[in-house]
Formats: structure tokens, C-alpha cells, sequence
């Protein structure tokens, strides 16, 4: 089935609207339940968030793809997988839908609607990490896409759930989702000068996880067909 513009644009907003809603939603139920307890509340964020990602792509990746990240969009746009004008309209609809989710978390918690982040997220590492952590998204969602598209959900959801704890800055490795967590002075919020770096970071990544992936696929040592998960011996 082939879906209107209209309709895959609607599903990248609510997708992303869904996505933020977990990301703040669960940052601060956490935050009221662990009692101070950072890695506990960082675990109570980590989980929700891994498996509604999972869900989420399920549910709408037969509409639009299931990008919710623009750094997503623009390399399938480079890849003449999305057309440019319609990859632009994915990208602002994401980044509406990331604020209206972070809106919502904070009606269902009765919070104040109109926040601004205040948690502090800079340094070489963090950035470092941002970068670290979008180019491995790029390569499992490639990778995954070349010949095992049907795992893409389950893979994207354990990477980001690993990515929270083994990256300096918790793997936001989004713009959209950066944007929008500058709108929450929650447990997962990040202040709004420390944006432009974590994107910049974010869209550095993205280049270097295609760039992997293309060395990859030009390489004539390697199948790109299902195969065992056994190295190639030497006979």
C-alpha cells in the first residue's frame, strides 16, 4: 500500500510526538521515583524509551519509514531512498512532533507546559559521543536495511537502549530529539546553548556511519546477501 504525502508526514510527527512523550514522560517518573538514584533513574529512562522505539517503528514503518530522526532522513535522502523535498518536510515535521511530545509529558505530569533545559551537556566527550553514537545508528539501520529490513525495529531499539549507557551523553543522537529535550527542565532535558554542538556532532556522525557503510558495500571482501553469522575461513 502506498501512502499520500500527507499521511507519511502525519506519521513521522505522531511517531516522534510518541517517542519524546516516552523519552520526558519516563525521565520524570523516574526522577520521582528513584529517590535520587541516577543510575536507577537513568535504567527507568533507558527501558521505556528502547521498547516504544521498537513499537513505534513497527507501528509506522510500513507509512513513512519510521525515521523520527532527521540525520535519518537526510542520509536516505542521499541515498535517492527519499526524495529531497519530501526528506525537508519529514525533518520539520519531526522536529514539531518532538516538541508537541515533550508538551504532553508535561500535561500528563502537570508540569508547566513551556520549559527550557537546564541540565548541562557539553565537553569534548559528550560530543565525542553524540558523534559515536549516531554513527552506529546510521550503520544498524543500513546494515539492518540491506538484508534483514524486517529487524530494523528490534535492532534500533536495543542499540539506543545500549547507547544510553555506553556513551558519555546518553546517545540523544537526533536533532529532532535534541531540540525538543531543550524544552524540559526534567531529568531529560539539555540547556538550549548546548544544542548547536550536540547537532553538529549528531550530523557528523551520521556522515561518518554512511561513509562506513559505503566502504562496506564497495568492498569486495564482503557478501551483502543473508548469510551465517560464522566468519569466513580461509581454506
Amino acid at each position: 500500500m502506498t501512502f499520500t504525502p500527507s499521511r507519511r508526514l502525519a506519521a513521522e510527527l505522531l511517531g516522534t510526538a510518541l517517542l519524546l512523550a516516552t523519552i520526558v514522560g519516563s525521565g520524570i517518573m523516574a526522577e520521582r521515583l528513584a529517590g535520587g538514584n541516577q543510575a536507577l533513574a537513568l535504567l527507568c529512562n533507558t527501558i521505556p524509551t528502547g521498547a516504544l522505539l521498537a513499537v513505534l517503528i513497527l507501528v509506522f514503518q510500513p507509512i513513512s519509514g519510521a525515521h523520527f530522526n532527521p540525520v535519518v532522513t537526510l542520509v536516505l535522502v542521499t541515498r535517492r531512498i527519499l526524495p529531497f523535498p519530501l526528506g525537508l518536510a519529514y525533518i520539520g515535521a519531526q522536529v514539531i512532533g518532538g516538541i508537541l511530545g515533550v508538551l504532553l509529558a508535561h500535561a500528563m505530569f502537570d508540569s508547566p507546559l513551556w520549559q527550557f533545559g537546564i541540565h548541562q551537556r557539553t565537553g569534548l566527550g559528550q560530543w565525542l559521543a553524540e558523534a559515536v553514537a549516531t554513527a552506529g545508528l546510521i550503520l544498524v539501520i543500513l546494515g539492518c536495511g540491506k538484508s534483514r529490513a524486517h529487524a530494523i525495529p528490534y535492532a534500533v531499539g536495543g542499540y539506543i537502549t545500549a547507547a544510553y549507557w555506553f556513551t558519555a551523553s546518553t546517545s540523544f543522537a537526533n536533532p529532532a530529539v535534541t531540540i525538543a529535550r531543550a524544552f524540559t527542565a526534567s531529568f531529560a532535558g539539555i540547556r538550549p546553548e548546548d544544542i548547536i554542538p550536540f547537532v553538529l556532532s549528531q550530523f557528523i556522525g551520521a556522515a561518518l556511519g554512511l561513509l562506513i557503510w559505503r566502504w562496506f558495500e564497495k568492498s569486495p571482501a564482503i557478501s551483502l546477501e543473508p548469510a551465517s553469522l560464522e566468519p569466513a575461513r580461509s581454506k
